[in-house]
């Protein structure tokens, strides 16, 4: 006998025990790969790096990072497919290899976690970025409410009504639920145009950005201290009305994983779909 439970075929056999039945890891991706708009590119980080990518997936965790943190959660909820857009073991490319033969306490503690609850995790970082628009910066704009404020011809610029460096690095803070972030510049010069860099994208990218024409203030995830960090202090000391502020990794880019889920729920059915926001890891004391 067959019964659909919620997104799952249950099929009752002759011994009396139930058979769960459903997409595997694999059919999930592949419906990701002819989804996502852009041809698929190799080589890529948008592989699996963990768990039995042949196995039936009983929920997805879309979440920024893969953190232990997320991961209990997502057990918690009945997930099994973890698809996190930055990497889970701590490198770019998530190569474990130094991880192991150091035999990383936290790493170990980490990875037994995964096996343990047979846990999936998939990466899909380049071909949301690859998305046209950008996935991450779209969901960005979107929780940010600027759409109205986009360049026409870059969509990673916006002319804002006047506010003041303070009143901007408030409203993002309260937008994005921003907890450790750092601004550089006059707390009280007054601006309108802005440019918005998510993640890391790394010094030449960002001075490119924060000389843009008309551009007074560039918005980043993070930086190198040495690099982003000291041109736009020297910026500053030189007279230059700038400003920059520093959202933090997670807190620039989360709500483009956001995004992420609500886009996979327009054509995977068979499963349900949740996202996991990654908690920012930093605190500041009072």
């Amino acid at each position: 006998m067959v019964i659909r439970v919620g997104f799952f075929i249950v099929v009752f056999t002759l011994t009396g025990f139930a058979q769960v039945s459903g997409p595997t890891a694999n059919q999930i991706i592949g419906q990701i790969e002819q989804n996502v708009g852009v041809p698929w590119s190799v080589p890529t980080v948008d592989t699996f790096k963990a768990g039995d990518s042949t196995a039936v997936v009983t929920g997805i965790a879309v979440t920024m990072m893969a953190t232990l943190d997320v991961l209990q959660r997502a057990v918690d909820d009945g997930d099994n497919l973890i698809i996190t857009h930055e990497p889970t073991f701590y490198n770019h490319t998530d190569a474990t290899k130094q991880l192991e033969d150091s035999k990383d306490p936290v790493y170990e503690v980490k990875q037994a976690f995964i096996k343990e609850h047979n846990l999936i995790i998939w990466r899909f970082h380049d071909h949301w970025h690859a998305r046209k628009p950008d996935g991450i910066h779209e969901g960005m704009v979107h929780a940010l409410g600027w759409a109205n404020y986009q360049d026409k011809e870059n969509p990673f610029v916006f002319h804002l009504q006047t506010t003041t460096l303070k009143d901007l690095a408030l409203s993002l803070k309260q937008k994005l639920g921003v907890h450790a972030m750092r601004v550089i510049g006059d707390s009280s010069a007054t601006f309108s145009t802005v440019a918005l860099s998510e993640g890391f994208p790394g010094f030449d990218a960002n001075r490119e950005s924060f000389q843009l024409k008309g551009v007074d203030v560039l918005i980043i995830g993070e930086a190198h201290e040495w690099e982003t960090i000291e041109y736009a202090a020297d910026a500053v000391s030189e007279n230059n009305k700038k400003g920059l502020i520093v959202l933090g990794h997670i807190p620039s880019e989360q709500e483009g994983m956001r995004e992420c889920a609500h886009w996979l729920k327009t054509f995977i059915k068979d499963v349900p779909v949740e996202f996991i926001p990654a908690k920012e890891p930093f605190w500041v004391p009072e």
